[in-house]
């Protein structure tokens, strides 16, 4: 989102049918049915539905890839690779390619960093609702948001 504000052009790669499932997250709805969040979140962004065990289409991501600068993923650690877009093998093609890798719980970890388990684990959701009544996520996907 911010590498969109600043110029750059990125390309969000989804899956094939599913995409992201943020564009469901609402109330408000814009008049296309997307969440106001989802539109957000993803200003600026291109899209891409592309499944990565698919070779043609992990084809076009490479493509993609090789001529990107930046390359940003939060898959869990060796995913990419088992799909053959193993990481090293990328950067040992490409040196001046910046490979970003975000995780929940770190690059060891078989766990997803969804946003309402960090939410849970950190404390926010024990301190959102009502006084007496059982913890609540709240409204955004703040973990998601601050990270």
């Amino acid at each position: 989102m911010m590498l969109g504000d600043l110029g750059a052009d990125v390309i969000k790669v989804e899956r094939p049918g599913e995409g992201d499932e943020t564009r469901g997250w609402g109330p408000p709805f814009s008049s296309d049915g997307q969440s106001a969040y989802f539109l957000a979140v993803n200003r600026n962004k291109k899209s891409l539905a592309a499944d990565l065990a698919d070779e043609t289409d992990r084809a076009t991501v490479l493509d993609l890839i090789s001529g990107a600068d930046v390359v940003l993923e939060n898959f869990l650690s060796g995913s990419l690779a088992r799909l053959g877009l193993d990481p090293d093998r990328l950067l040992t093609e490409n040196p001046a390619l910046i490979w970003c890798t975000i995780s929940g719980f770190g690059p060891e970890s078989s766990r997803r960093g969804y946003d309402f388990v960090i939410q849970a684990e950190c404390g926010w959701m024990s301190i959102t609702g009502e006084r007496d009544g059982s913890p609540m996520k709240v409204g955004v996907a703040l973990s998601d948001v601050v990270a």
